[in-house]
């Protein structure tokens, strides 16, 4: 499919000042509905968003209200989640099922109405519920307020680049399947960019996206991982690309020739196409660097130039290999947000409460699964257990025996986090437990990978917020010495940050967003097993500064 005149479309209804994407009012009607499509020589039907894989992209301008009206028609519950928006005192309109709303029942309608406010960039929106995210996905474009300029070049042309995964099989079966074993969910058969696998993977060569370019200019490429288990590479071949945002946040820019994008992160690059005119690939390949199985397979698109006859073969990229551990430290060591007057960096400097949260993964005792036991996952020990009744709702109205908040502020028992791998007392125990944290608390919150089964990078995501990454490191977190290291100046701002295989990462931010706020492990088999918890942040003193009141059509469980 040939993009230019795609790009060139939005890009002037994003910017004519009559456009509807001028108003201050957005709104969109998604039907999730199933869709039969086929990909790599497979087809089966697929939960979709108006029929679209991946899903319609939200336009908006910071400041605007965008009201997005959701109707189930499949047979599975749905809710739906705008990842990186911060849902101000709106916990409502967040989404994950059974944490701020019941999902969204079949046949039933539920209306998302949130503010755009003080965020700008890419996001976006995903099913918060089941593996349903695997296809029920697609992009969330902040355009700035009108005529404010990007702090860098003004790009000739912008397209969004989603990478996803693929699996043959029905997934939902599959991980069905899995759990009743007790063992882990089957790899993905082909990452997608864009839902489409490129012509590396058979059946593929009509299921590649393609933009078509014209030398001499500037593109901004929004990319986004919707992957649901892999952290991944992404780079074109012969080009640099300068990172200019991550998070929708902007950056101090750099040029790289390869970005590592976690589950659940965007980076915005801008991408010059001074080469000679050719078609080169962009490809997307799998980051592991621990003792676990992924798919490893290359996800190709093509930037084409214009004018080049398409049977020209591509030149691939030389992505890093996929256990380059320095490539990924050395990487994510140049992330810094810009820190200028019009985009300051608001690093809480002085902490008022300490958090240390262990991240591991377990096995417990499962008379129903065929192997006798399932695999777990835990912070400080503590397995997450969904409950039937959603927390925020149970929170604001004052309903009993749903949750408590006693979940501790550092593990049960302190050892060797990272050292040789632990294979003895993998149980953990479970409960549905919550972190009560007073308004505009300043947080220090540091997230400890271990070694009970294996070490591995583990992408946090935290709802409601964004937090400064003020240091992260290899081995186990050092009290003593390690905060001496911690950027306060400019450290990057995030939704989701990538804590180091075997090591550890050091967030801050300010408990301003009153509600009930989920932080999970972005790898959907880990959330699946309990890799989550939540914060119960306080109202503040004055109804301005307090959950609103839920919507008329809040759905009940």
């Amino acid at each position: 499919m040939k993009m230019g005149f795609l790009f060139l479309f939005f890009y002037l209804l994003a910017f004519l000042g009559d456009s509807p994407v001028d108003a201050t009012v957005k709104k969109y009607q998604f039907d999730v509905q199933v869709k039969n499509i086929s990909r790599i020589c497979n087809a089966k039907p697929i939960v979709t968003v108006n029929g679209m894989f991946p899903g319609p992209t939200v336009y908006a301008r910071e400041g605007d209200r965008v009201i997005i009206n959701v109707t189930n028609h499949v047979q599975y519950n749905m809710s739906i989640h705008w990842h990186g928006l911060k849902q101000y005192r709106n916990g409502w309109a967040d989404g994950p099922a059974y944490i701020t709303q019941c999902p969204i029942q079949t046949g039933q309608s539920y209306v998302y109405d949130f503010n755009v406010t003080g965020q700008r960039g890419t996001l976006w929106w995903h099913a918060h519920i089941l593996w349903l995210r695997a296809t029920v996905y697609g992009a969330i474009v902040i355009l700035p307020e009108a005529g404010k300029p990007y702090p860098f070049p003004q790009p000739y042309q912008e397209s969004n680049i989603i990478l996803g995964e693929w699996w043959n099989k029905d997934v939902e079966t599959a991980v069905n399947q899995a759990n009743q074993l007790g063992a882990p969910p089957p790899m993905s058969d082909a990452h997608t960019i864009n839902g489409k696998p490129g012509p590396l993977f058979p059946c593929s060569e009509k299921h590649t996206f393609v933009i078509e370019a014209e030398a001499g200019k500037t593109y901004l490429l929004r990319i986004i991982n919707a992957a649901l288990n892999d952290e991944l590479f992404f780079g074109i071949a012969g080009h640099n690309m300068t990172v200019v945002e991550i998070d929708a946040v902007y950056t101090k820019p750099f040029t790289t020739k390869a970005i590592l994008i976690g589950p659940g992160q965007t980076t915005n690059v801008l991408v010059k196409t001074d080469r000679s005119p050719n078609r080169y690939y962009m490809a997307a390949s799998p980051f592991m660097d621990a003792p676990v199985s992924v798919d490893n397979k290359t996800v190709t698109a093509i930037l084409q130039y214009k004018g080049v006859p398409n049977t020209v073969l591509p030149i691939l990229p030389k992505l890093p290999l996929p256990n380059d551990t320095s490539f990924a430290l050395d990487y994510n060591g140049k992330l810094k947000s810009l820190n200028t007057p019009n985009f300051p960096a608001l690093v809480p400097l002085k902490v008022d409460r300490r958090l240390f949260y262990t991240i591991g993964l377990g096995i417990n005792a499962c008379p129903t699964c065929v192997n006798g036991t399932n695999l777990a996952a835990s912070i400080n020990n503590i397995t997450f257990v969904m409950p039937k009744t959603a927390l925020l709702k149970a929170h604001y109205s004052n309903i009993s025996g749903v949750f408590r908040t006693d979940f501790p502020d550092r593990p049960p028992k302190a050892f060797n986090y990272t050292g040789v791998p632990l294979t003895a007392n993998l149980g953990t125990s479970t409960g549905t437990r919550l972190s009560r944290v007073k308004f505009n608390t300043t947080i220090e919150l540091v997230l400890q990978d271990t070694n009970l089964l294996t070490v591995e990078s583990h992408p946090f995501h935290l709802h409601g917020y964004n937090f400064f990454v003020v240091g992260t490191g290899v081995g186990n977190f050092d009290p003593k010495k390690d905060p001496a290291k911690f950027n306060l100046i400019d450290p990057p701002e995030r939704n989701t940050v990538g804590v180091p295989t075997g090591g550890w990462a050091a967030i801050r931010f300010r408990a301003d967003n009153p509600g009930v706020w989920f932080m999970h492990c972005h790898l959907e088999v880990h959330t699946m097993w309990g890799l989550k918890m939540a914060f119960v942040v306080e109202n503040g003193k004055t109804p301005e500064l307090s959950v609103l009141p839920p919507p008329k059509d809040y759905p009940s469980c």
